[in-house]
């Protein structure tokens, strides 16, 4: 602690004490806390509290206090938390018995304040704080604590009996560490004193009739396998699993029992510790009545926590598998009477009945089906999956959902028919299956279905019942098999098929470019986005674009009333030119689309658009053309460089004016490998003055680019400043790759070397960058190769960069300021020496 703080300190304890004081903001308590928190971490000694009396003299002040205010009973309990983390410190506040009265039987419980939750998490958290040390556990043993805590568990405030399941998950995890050398089976371990107490209270809520109890008891059970304890303590998890095995095992069987989802939720936990990855033992057979006895919500966020362990038995696994596609698998079988084609399982492991009469229920059917689903979607994303998916069966059971719910499939089945109602218009449902629809398409089994898939695609697509988030994720799965048709359609000779498909998708595509609703238009833009970014290089795909009306419809959006259609837009047109204007094979597409027009209209938009986002799509597209080499010659990327910078610059919105910097760091990327002797590696000292860098230097004078990152530098967006300096120090790298700089004392006394010095004290003052002179100051030339070698040189760039990466507050934010704040607050200091921020 610095000595202005310590002069400062005894004055804010006084003033917190004070109860005629104005409350003070929690805002300030809680970086008060964080200042002792950090003073604590570094010095476990006892002398912050002997150099600074006035803390112990605050909490024992704010003891007694008839009625203390909660925010500062709060404050209170969290610092002597804080203080008695070390054990010096804890022995300190004990001898002058503050510690027994904020945290044992004789706390604040009877008090008014105590009935707020924020100081009852307050107290939690000072326990938690306090105990780090086994005397402190102890203590809290022997004091009636932990009483507190077990009650705590079930406090009507969430926030709360969380805090207090965590604090428990802590204490017997804590009291372990002592133990582990100890523990050498589950046979002779025995529980120190304060893991025994957790335990016991644990047993004696499993056992009791009381179904909160029971509840609280098994959520700490699950919170503390989930934790470290389940993987660092084998023996004790063993030890506890052993004590409470056929208390689980009885809550599996009894219907009266209300905690399944909880009971799930521990199962697992407890199959990931490595005590339970053999394949032997009573543990899994638990798993397997657990997946055969609850209810197929109840199990499903078990099965496919299962799926994702490594080391789950097979038959187990497989198992799970099973709960997860039981309802696709009746899904499938409602559709057709009798079966047309085979269902997904060949036995089931619950009763199929449970299932049926959920999907049969109008309130339960979405629920399971969209929880269903989602499972799936994740199974279909792990790059390891050690079950084989019966991908076919699967897609033809989402194809009949998605059927069933736009009504275009009616099944004769009375089970069917209910389900078909229950589903019909369900977007809920219709998002999740398309997300599976989507995932299923990297799957090659699934080929032999695609033309059937297609046709339900597309009648989405054409349909106008088709919500717009609906219609979203179906482009999104269209454009995913696009890609799967394409590859097929090359390796096949499917082209008739390919072109047929194709044509129907840009039929659709323009109806819907023309829709009076925004945010069709604007998904139909990122669906031909997509198809353009996967399938530009494919003849059939660019044939079926420049013949139909799709080109002229996108560029008409560019000039759509709402500013999200208007980006998007930008962004089709920006990676449509790259077929319909800059590939060289291109047929004419008409005088409206080419790439003078395409160029110019963009650049209209990034100089006059009212709205951001058109603007920042414009720089982005402009960078992708840079990138890929679409802009010509090395003239020619020049000019066009030189123009949108000069635009970007007087942009309102940083984003915009951070784009451009992105411009410029390509740009210069790309000139350094065209023009250096050696693309990808910086030249050597004795060629630093050759041609190829006073051509470079040039090519960037005469593109006005340091000009434009001088000027960011001052930015008063620091992303900005920051981009462009690391930009300027990329190209000083270049320019003098063996630090070789230029020594400011040397260069002053010259004109140019006025004008650099000019610059350098303009940019350590930060100038904003609207005070920044548009030409330069002072003599700076920045078109001027041989003053801008110079500068890069001269200009202690990585002093800048330093300066820009510091925070913002890193000097109002001091302890000091704040301790001058909360005496400001208080009225106790002058306001002439408050340093506020």
């Amino acid at each position: 602690m610095t000595r202005e703080c310590a002069v400062l300190l005894p004055g804010v304890c006084a003033a917190l004490a004070d109860p005629r004081q104005p409350g003070l903001d929690d805002t300030c308590l809680e970086k008060l806390l964080d200042w002792f928190r950090s003073l604590t971490w570094f010095d476990p000694t006892v002398e912050l509290l002997q150099d600074n009396p006035c803390l112990t003299e605050l909490i024992a002040s704010v003891l007694a206090l008839p009625d203390p205010s909660p925010s500062i009973l709060s404050f209170t309990l969290q610092l002597a938390g804080i203080l008695a983390s070390s054990e010096s410190r804890f022995q300190h506040l004990q001898q002058e018995k503050l510690l027994g009265r904020l945290f044992g039987r004789a706390g604040p419980r009877g008090g008014a304040a105590w009935e707020e939750a924020s100081v009852r998490s307050a107290w939690l958290k000072g326990v938690l704080g306090m105990v780090q040390h086994q005397p402190a556990l102890r203590c809290l043993c022997s004091s009636g604590g932990m009483d507190v805590i077990f009650t705590l568990q079930g406090d009507p405030s969430l926030f709360v009996a969380s805090a207090a399941s965590q604090l428990l998950v802590h204490m017997l995890t804590f009291s372990l560490e002592s133990e582990i050398s100890k523990a050498v089976s589950a046979k002779d371990s025995e529980w120190p004193a304060c893991a025994q107490m957790i335990v016991q209270h644990i047993k004696e809520s499993l056992q009791s009739s009381s179904a909160p109890r029971v509840e609280h008891a098994l959520k700490l059970l699950s919170s503390l396998f989930g934790s470290c304890f389940g993987s660092c303590y084998a023996v004790w998890t063993e030890v506890l699993w052993l004590d409470i095995a056929k208390q689980i095992k009885s809550f599996l069987l009894e219907e009266t029992v209300q905690a399944q989802p909880v009971l799930a939720n521990l199962l697992l936990n407890v199959a990931r510790s490595p005590v339970f990855c053999g394949t032997e033992g009573s543990f899994w057979a638990l798993v397997t009545s657990a997946l055969e006895h609850l209810t197929p919500v109840q199990a499903g966020p078990l099965a496919v926590g299962l799926l994702k362990l490594c080391k789950c038995p097979q038959d187990v696994r497989i198992q799970a598998l099973t709960v997860l596609l039981q309802p696709m698998d009746c899904i499938l079988r409602a559709a057709s009477q009798p079966l047309e084609y085979a269902g997904l399982l060949d036995e089931s492991v619950s009763d199929p009945v449970t299932v049926e009469s959920l999907l049969s229920s109008k309130t339960s059917c979405a629920g399971l089906l969209c929880q269903t689903l989602a499972h799936l979607e994740k199974l279909l994303s792990l790059k390891l999956l050690r079950v084989d998916l019966p991908c076919v069966s699967l897609l033809r059971s989402l194809m009949t959902i998605l059927q069933f719910c736009n009504g275009f499939l009616s099944p004769t089945s009375p089970l069917g028919s209910t389900i078909s109602r229950n589903l019909i218009n369900c977007f809920r449902v219709q998002k999740s299956a398309l997300d599976v629809l989507a995932a299923l398409s990297e799957k090659k089994d699934c080929d032999t279905l695609i033309g059937s898939l297609f046709d339900v695609l597309l009648a989405y697509l054409h349909s106008p019942n088709t919500s717009p988030t609906v219609l979203k994720k179906t482009f999104q799965a269209t454009s995913k098999w696009l890609v799967r048709l394409q590859e097929l359609s090359c390796s096949n000779s499917q082209w008739q098929q390919t072109e047929k498909i194709l044509e129907d998708v840009f039929l659709v595509l323009q109806k819907r470019l023309c829709s009076p609703c925004w945010e069709v238009r604007d998904s139909s833009l990122e669906f031909l986005t997509a198809m353009v970014k996967c399938l530009r290089d494919q003849k059939e795909f660019r044939q079926c674009l420049l013949s139909s009306e799709v080109l002229k419809l996108t560029e008409n959006l560019l000039e759509d009333p709402e500013s999200y259609v208007r980006a998007s837009a930008v962004t089709a047109v920006g990676h449509l030119a790259s077929i319909a204007c800059f590939a060289p094979e291109s047929p004419a597409t008409g005088n409206q689309y080419n790439k003078e027009n395409t160029v110019a209209k963009l650049q209209e938009i990034l100089s006059t658009d009212s709205e951001g986002f058109p603007r920042r799509a414009v720089i982005s597209i402009f960078t992708t053309w840079l990138r890929e080499g679409c802009t010509g010659q090395l003239e020619d990327t020049e000019q066009f460089v030189s123009r949108v910078i000069q635009t970007v610059e007087r942009d309102l919105d940083w984003e915009v004016r951070l784009g451009g910097l992105e411009l410029v760091e390509v740009f210069c990327s790309q000139t350094i490998c065209q023009l250096s002797q050696c693309p990808y590696a910086p030249v050597s000292s004795a060629v630093t003055s050759s041609t190829p860098q006073n051509e470079l230097l040039q090519v960037f004078c005469r593109a006005k680019l340091f000009g434009f990152l001088f000027r960011s530098l001052c930015d008063c967006d620091k992303p900005v400043g920051q981009r462009a300096c690391d930009v300027l120090i990329g190209l000083r790298g270049h320019f003098y790759p063996m630090s070789t700089l230029e020594n400011p004392q040397e260069i002053e006394d010259s004109p140019a070397g006025r004008g650099i010095a000019w610059l350098q004290r303009t940019l350590r003052q930060g100038s904003l960058a609207q005070n920044f002179p548009m030409d330069g100051g002072d003599g700076v030339d920045f078109q001027d190769p041989e003053s801008m070698m110079l500068a890069l040189g001269a200009i202690d760039l990585l002093e800048l960069h330093d300066e820009l990466n510091k925070s913002s507050d890193h000097v109002e934010e001091s302890p000091q300021s704040l301790l001058q704040d909360i005496l400001a607050t208080v009225g106790t200091i002058e306001d002439n020496e408050v340093d506020c921020y």
